[in-house]
């Protein structure tokens, strides 16, 4: 028996009598890393429902916008004895915290609502630990999405959107020789990372993605395809402005808003930026797959750490039912740019861009090109994921070339594992 799972004896919230989000008794302490505009607003609208029902929500935001700081602070409070009541988690972390025995169940709210009816299900089995739902999901987030500015691409005399990278490269070259930055960018790992693998999935396709940045394959890892996509990395090291170190995703949001660059490469998060500033999607902004002709899957969810004392286990499946609520899946989804996680929400009120992401999602259901996202925690472990990251952002900040990056890659996810 490993030291943290001694620390958390047992215990179940699955057997407690649930009574659904009436009964809302309940004080919940949720760790979370939404800090910028739309994702403040969006667990705002949890907040606000939460406490509308009678609870008590106290706000443990951890700022830094790929999660790494506030799973740092996780891990210190865990360690302490000291865990929170509902941490924002996500992918394979669900599970390996569920291995330490540190995470309760809500398996009985989830069963009294059928979740299992409304999730699709490869997105189900992640949040589920030993056939029992340790977490709920909130949303379904795009991460292989560009952001444009309309009006820079017009000055530029552009009216066609690149759907391959070496078209993409030919829009970047036209607007800097037109003086418009063509990439809005914050230097960051997991910011690099995301990059990256929008990169690979159109480089070498979904069946390459998944084998490479999933199945950690060596053959794929080693191959010409993924040279290539280090080739096109570098190339778009090329087309951001000398100021990226450092940045923040949203100032890099900011800056396609503002007109000082006219793409950024970000998840469907950067759309809850635009509609929190009041920015019209097809005339403020574009939205626009980038190339691969697949759907990289993001879900953002909270998972119940082992607590005790009534009010706290009541707070959990309040939680963990409001969560899932059809109103509250469209509310949250509506201010934070993603779609429900529920497939059975109607999407009347979302606007062009949800409507083409659920249109892709289906899609990519149907055709095998859904994939999990490596760089926003969906697909492989931390400790492995912690090597692409470290490897790509000295990439791309060095003068490395892709052969090496490919080798140092290979042979860094190899000693991972």
């Amino acid at each position: 028996m490993s030291l943290m799972r001694k620390m958390f004896a047992p215990v179940t919230i699955a057997a407690l009598a649930v009574s659904g989000a009436a009964r809302a008794e309940g004080t919940v302490e949720v760790l979370h890393w939404w800090t910028s505009g739309g994702e403040a607003k969006a667990v705002g609208e949890l907040k606000s429902a939460f406490e509308a029902q009678g609870g008590t929500w106290i706000d443990s935001p951890i700022a830094g916008g790929g999660g790494d700081a506030a799973m740092t602070a996780l891990r210190a409070r865990v360690v302490a004895g000291n865990p929170p009541t509902a941490v924002q988690l996500k992918g394979p972390g669900i599970q390996e915290w569920a291995e330490q025995g540190a995470l309760n169940d809500v398996q009985g709210v989830a069963e009294s609502e059928n979740w299992d009816s409304v999730l699709p299900p490869v997105l189900a089995s992640i949040m589920k630990y030993d056939g029992k739902y340790v977490a709920a999901p909130v949303n379904i987030h795009r991460v292989d999405w560009m952001w444009a500015n309309p009006k820079l691409l017009a000055d530029a005399g552009i009216e066609t959107m690149p759907t391959t990278w070496d078209e993409f490269n030919a829009v970047a070259d036209k607007l800097m020789e037109a003086g418009i930055t063509p990439l809005a960018h914050g230097g960051q790992p997991w910011q690099d990372a995301t990059v990256f693998e929008d990169v690979v999935l159109g480089i070498g396709g979904a069946e390459f993605y998944r084998k490479a940045l999933v199945e950690l394959d060596q053959e794929a890892l080693t191959s010409d395809t993924m040279v290539a996509s280090f080739d096109q990395l570098r190339k778009l090291r090329g087309y951001v402005d000398p100021n990226f170190p450092g940045r923040d995703w949203n100032l890099a949001t900011a800056m396609v808003m503002r007109g000082e660059a006219a793409f950024q490469i970000m998840g469907d998060w950067a759309k809850g930026e635009f509609l929190a500033a009041g920015k019209v999607p097809g005339e403020d902004f574009l939205c626009i797959p980038t190339p691969g002709n697949g759907f990289v899957l993001n879900s953002d969810s909270f998972t119940f750490f082992k607590v005790s004392g009534e009010e706290n286990l009541k707070g959990q499946q309040v939680l963990a039912s409001l969560i899932m609520s059809p109103d509250f899946q469209k509310t949250f989804n509506l201010a934070k740019g993603s779609i429900p996680a529920r497939t059975d929400v109607p999407l009347d009120e979302f606007d062009m861009c949800a409507k083409k992401s659920h249109e892709d999602l289906l899609a990519a259901i149907e055709n095998d090109t859904l994939v999990p996202s490596m760089a926003h925690e969906m697909a492989i472990p931390r400790s492995v994921r912690g090597e692409f990251l470290d490897l790509v952002t000295e990439f791309f900040n060095s003068d490395m070339d892709s052969a090496t990056a490919v080798k140092r890659l290979s042979d860094a996810v190899a000693r991972a594992q």
